[in-house]
């Protein structure tokens, strides 16, 4: 783990088992993503890490400020200003990031991610045609850690691509079966069009065949 420097202070991410004992009474489903993800899926160490994310449903958002009670934490307001979110506000659908630390002289522990769901379907805010049951995209990794899926993780990282996504990507496709290469697949033509991993994920591959 890595600390870095932003303009709204340090980033010092805390250990997936640490998030796990602070969510342990969080009474929704919650994920770990971005790479720590990506090493529970993998089961071992891939590269340094600047933060560390939590994904919860927006319907859920609000059981964040009780698990994390005494916490600062601040939303991220479109295109990238950070402002506290006040206590029982409900943050509106363009708000997807909020940062957490324990206090205003403590370096940023915790990023939540808040996505979309409909009924039992998780539905991804950058595309909701892209929708999986609620119970299908999350995995459990050493410890008891609940991670999001791979192909999940890679939908997620094929939006502008950095070398980091690069290297999860040339990791975690070997672990993709036939269907989750084709989640994925429809997955990123349904929502940039081309895309130089599809090529890689597999040729001629169609509809994915998992959502809600």
């Amino acid at each position: 783990m890595a600390r870095t420097h932003t303009p709204w202070g340090d980033w010092e991410p805390a250990a997936p088992a640490d998030v796990h004992e602070l969510f342990a009474g969080f009474p929704a489903p919650w994920w770990l993503a971005g790479g720590f993800a990506v090493e529970l899926a993998l089961g071992h160490s891939l590269r340094e890490h600047g933060d560390i994310d939590v994904l919860v449903l927006r319907r859920d958002h609000l059981a964040v400020q009780d698990v994390l009670r005494g916490w600062e934490l601040w939303a991220a307001d479109p295109p990238g200003a950070l402002r506290p979110w006040r206590a029982g506000e409900v943050l509106p659908a363009g708000v997807c990031d909020v940062w957490c630390r324990p206090a205003a002289d403590q370096p940023w522990r915790i990023q939540i991610m808040v996505d979309e769901s409909e009924g039992e379907c998780w539905t991804s805010r950058r595309n909701p045609r892209v929708r999986r049951s609620v119970w299908s995209i999350g995995r459990i990794g050493e410890g008891g850690i609940p991670y999001l899926a791979p192909e999940i993780l890679l939908f997620y990282k094929a939006k502008n691509t950095r070398a980091k996504d690069e290297t999860d990507f040339a990791a975690l496709l070997p672990l993709l079966g036939a269907e989750q290469r084709r989640w994925l697949a429809e997955a990123i033509r349904d929502t940039c069009g081309a895309h130089q991993w599809l090529s890689r994920i597999g040729p001629g591959l169609g509809s994915p065949g998992c959502c809600c």
